[in-house]
C-alpha cells in the first residue's frame, strides 16, 4: 500500500510540532486519527519514523532522511492547489489567441484592453496571422482561441458565430464601376480582380457562395500570391485594379482615399467565429476571454 498526501501531511506536522496533540491541533483531527495516520505510514514503508517515549517524541534516523522529501511532496501539493484556486477565481491565468490581420488590427485590441480593465492579472498573449494560419494555430493547440472563418467540413474544430462581415469591392474613386447602382455579382464576371489567395478561408467561403448562384468570378494571377489585407488594398491604391474582400476593411479603405461599393443579388457575407478545438477544454482564464468577447460582439 502507497503512502497517502494525508499520511504525508501528519507525518510532517508531528514532526514540526513534536507531539501528537498539537499535530491533532493543527491538521484539525482526533489524536488518535493522527497516531493512525502515522502507523499507517510507517507500515507502508516498512520503517519506523519516531521513537516514542512518555513524554518526549523524536525522529529516527529513518525519519529524519524521509522528512525533507515528505515535506517536499506535501508543498508541491499545497502549491498545485493554491494555483488551481487562483486560476479558478481569475486571479491569474494566460490567454493565447489567433486572428486575421484586419481583426487583430481593427476589433481585438478594444475588446483585449476593456478585458485587461476587468481581469487585470490575466495575460492575453495576441497573434496576428493569415486566416488559414489562424486555424492551424487552433488545431495545433499553439493559440486557446481562433478569431476569424470555420471552413465547411472541418470535424476538428467548432465555431461560435460572432459576426457577419459583408463582401464589398474596394475601388479608387475614379473607376467606373465607384458610380454603379445595383451592381450585382454577375456584373464582375470577366473583369480580373485582387482578393485573398486561393486557400484562405475566405476566399474559398466567397467562392463557394458565389458557385451557388452559379457565378465564377475572375482572380488576377498576376496579383494573387499576397496574403495581407493591408496589401491588397495598397495594391487597389496603387491603380493595380479593384479588389474583393469584407467590410472589416472599411475603416482603413476610407483612411487611404479609397471606396467601397457592396454588390446585391444576393449580398454575401462570411461568419466571423470564434474558433476552438473541439473537444478540447479551455482555462478558466481562456473561458472567461472567450466569453468576454462574444458579450462584447452582443454590445453588452
Amino acid at each position: 500500500m502507497e503512502p497517502t498526501l494525508k499520511q504525508l501531511r501528519a507525518f510532517v506536522v508531528v514532526a514540526d510540532t513534536g507531539q501528537f496533540t498539537r499535530a491533532a491541533e493543527r491538521l484539525d483531527l482526533s489524536q488518535s486519527a493522527v497516531s493512525t495516520l502515522i502507523r499507517q505510514l510507517e507500515r507502508s514503508l516498512g520503517l519506523r519514523l519516531f521513537d516514542r517515549h512518555t513524554r518526549v517524541l523524536r525522529l529516527t534516523e529513518a525519519g529524519e532522511d524521509i522528512l525533507p522529501v515528505a515535506r517536499h511532496a506535501v508543498s508541491d501539493v499545497d502549491i498545485i492547489v493554491e494555483n488551481s484556486q487562483e486560476l479558478g477565481l481569475l486571479r491569474r491565468g494566460r490567454v493565447a489567441v489567433a486572428a486575421g490581420t484586419l481583426q487583430a488590427a481593427l476589433t481585438l485590441p478594444r475588446v483585449i484592453g476593456a478585458f485587461n480593465e476587468r481581469f487585470p492579472t490575466i495575460e492575453v498573449r495576441m497573434y496576428d496571422v493569415s486566416e488559414r494560419a489562424v486555424i492551424d494555430m487552433v488545431k495545433s493547440g499553439t493559440v486557446d482561441i481562433g478569431i476569424g472563418t470555420v471552413p465547411d467540413d472541418d470535424s476538428e474544430i467548432v465555431g461560435t458565430r460572432l459576426s457577419n462581415d459583408v463582401f464589398l469591392l474596394v475601388l479608387r474613386p475614379e473607376h467606373p464601376l465607384a458610380r454603379r447602382k445595383n451592381l450585382s455579382w454577375a456584373d464582375l464576371e470577366g473583369i480580373p480582380l485582387i482578393g485573398p489567395q486561393t486557400g484562405n478561408p475566405i476566399r474559398e467561403r466567397l467562392e463557394a457562395e458565389l458557385a451557388r448562384e452559379g457565378i465564377v468570378l475572375k482572380f488576377h494571377r498576376a496579383v494573387q500570391d499576397v496574403t495581407l489585407p493591408l496589401t491588397i488594398v495598397g495594391m487597389v491604391e496603387g491603380g493595380l485594379g479593384i479588389a474583393v474582400l469584407t467590410c472589416a476593411v472599411e475603416r482603413l479603405v476610407r483612411a487611404m482615399g479609397l471606396v467601397t461599393v457592396t454588390p446585391g443579388q444576393p449580398v454575401l457575407s462570411r461568419a466571423v467565429s470564434v474558433i476552438l478545438k473541439r473537444d478540447r477544454s479551455l482555462s478558466p482564464a481562456a473561458r472567461q476571454f472567450r466569453d468576454f468577447v462574444l458579450r462584447s460582439a452582443q454590445g453588452d
